[in-house]
C-alpha cells in the first residue's frame, strides 16, 4: 500500500521554539490531516501483528534538512496512521529516507504486513 502524506508543520520540529499550547494543537491538527489523508487513499484496519514500513521524505524546499528531525516531525503522522491501520506503531519496523527531489510530502509505504500467528 502506498500513501502520500502532507508535510509536516514547521512547529513539529524539535528545533522549534513554541509554547506548548501552540505544539500540542498542530500535533493534534496534524494527526487528523494524516489519519483522513490515509482513509481518503483507501487505508482501512488491518488484522496485523505489525508493520515494515518505509517512509521517504519529499522536502518542500531544497533547504538542507536532516533525516532525523523529519522523522520527529513525522511522530504525530505516524500516530494519525496508527488511528486507522490500528496496529501500534511499538510493532513497526521503519525504513526512512529523504529524497533528492523537493515535494513537500511524505511517501509512506507498507512493505509487510506481519499476519498475527495462529
Amino acid at each position: 500500500m502506498l500513501l502520500m502524506m502532507p508535510w509536516p508543520p514547521t512547529k513539529l520540529s524539535p528545533n522549534a521554539r513554541v509554547h506548548w499550547a501552540q505544539l500540542a494543537k498542530a500535533k493534534k491538527e496534524y494527526r487528523q490531516a494524516c489519519a483522513w489523508t490515509a482513509l481518503s487513499q483507501g487505508a482501512r484496519r488491518l488484522e496485523a501483528s505489525g508493520l515494515h514500513v518505509s517512509l521517504t521524505f519529499y522536502p518542500p524546499t531544497r533547504r538542507a534538512i536532516d533525516l532525523d528531525n523529519c522523522l520527529a516531525r513525522f511522530k504525530a503522522g505516524i500516530d494519525g496512521l496508527v488511528d486507522v491501520l490500528c496496529v501500534d506503531d511499538s510493532k513497526w519496523k521503519l525504513t526512512i529516507a529523504k529524497a533528492d527531489e523537493i515535494g513537500g510530502y511524505v511517501k509512506v509505504e507498507l512493505l509487510e504486513v506481519i499476519r498475527p500467528s495462529e
